[in-house]
């Protein structure tokens, strides 16, 4: 696909909506690049939304996309609700574009004032995606009528495989919350060093045995106990699912936050996981877990985030953001990370307006 401009008609306000002016928008490199690309299961599936799964043979999305990205923040430039003033920075997902209607029954998060700016792109979508993995944790790990976004990581090893901006938000989410030992294990040089500037240690699986690294370096017990407690699996290659559960103690859990684009031919279900007595859990930003709503919800889940963004703004503003890239020059910038033309760790698009 060849990213271009698109004109969209901008609809009027209803009550309860709010019309923004972006000002920054921060791309998603995995799920972005799936639609440049065309790997996206979309291009050659359908989910069935009363059945919950994909039925092949019939496509859900089609050239042009015209809608892509879920992180922005928007200045409020016209309001029909009292909580939400002209002139206000507000965090939504509503893709790349230059305006926007958010309605009533959209996610819209203030930017606190003590908040970069540009880092209000984490709260309305991809940070809660990071908090709600540790949820996920939390539900299986620590379960019971009032859990806590840390109760799934206090006090334990936490391996996070993969080092991109999900993985790196999640390793921060874990040690806030008081895990005893998180490492992140990446085989880029770039995004390990990325983790380190932020504080993080890191293993490269590129130069050790990744599960022989995790079993001699946490022994709980004897009878083969060792392993990581948890492992938060942040990249999208069956083969590093598979090495996440050999990594893991006894009865350990993996939580899932990757988007396997072609299958799992190299997740070997016979081995670790069954004689391990193994977990896996999908955490995706659609469902919190059973049980656990209305309590949690995407609002609080941003709350966890706006905490994060506090306590390590200016490491996130530093490091993890690489990349400003001016609107109008972001289709080509689009295709040169297609093209693996260009490394980068988050890519935020600013627009005219700011």
């Amino acid at each position: 696909m060849q990213p271009a401009f698109f004109d969209l008609d901008v609809p009027g306000l209803e009550e309860g909506g709010v019309r923004v002016a972006t000002r920054w928008s921060g791309v998603s490199a995995g799920t972005e690049l799936a639609y440049v690309k065309g790997t996206d299961p979309g291009f050659t599936s359908f989910r069935d939304p009363d059945l919950g799964v994909f039925v092949p043979g019939r496509a859900s999305r089609s050239f042009p996309v015209r809608a892509m990205g879920y992180m922005e923040v928007g200045e409020v430039v016209e309001s029909r609700r009292s909580d939400l003033t002209p002139g206000m920075l507000v965090g939504a997902a509503y893709g790349h574009r230059s305006q926007h209607v958010l309605s009533a029954a959209d996610v819209v998060v203030p930017v606190p004032d003590d908040v970069d700016p540009v880092l209000g792109i984490y709260l309305a979508q991809m940070g809660p995606i990071c908090a709600n993995a540790l949820l996920h944790a939390a539900a299986e790990l620590a379960p019971g009528p009032a859990v806590g976004l840390g109760d799934g990581v206090r006090g334990r090893r936490v391996l996070v495989t993969g080092a991109g901006v999900v993985g790196l938000l999640c390793a921060l989410l874990a040690q806030l919350h008081g895990a005893a030992d998180v490492v992140v294990a990446d085989p880029d040089p770039h995004r390990l060093a990325v983790a380190e500037n932020l504080g993080l240690e890191t293993v490269d699986p590129a130069s050790a045995e990744l599960w022989r690294w995790c079993k001699d370096r946490w022994r709980h017990g004897p009878g083969g106990d060792r392993g990581a407690d948890l492992v938060l699996q942040c990249r999208a290659r069956s083969a590093v699912l598979h090495e996440a559960l050999r990594c893991l103690r006894p009865q350990g859990t993996v939580i899932d936050l990757a988007f396997y684009q072609g299958g799992a031919q190299e997740l070997r279900l016979g081995e670790e996981f069954h004689h391990n007595g193994l977990t896996i859990r999908c955490a995706q930003i659609g469902r919190v877990p059973r049980g656990l709503a209305p309590d949690w919800d995407r609002l609080r889940l941003s709350g966890e985030t706006a905490r994060l963004l506090r306590e390590r703004g200016r490491d996130l503003r530093s490091h993890l953001v690489t990349d400003v890239v001016p609107e109008r020059e972001a289709p080509g910038a689009l295709l040169e990370l297609a093209r693996r033309q260009r490394s980068t760790t988050q890519m935020v698009l600013e627009y005219a307006s700011g």
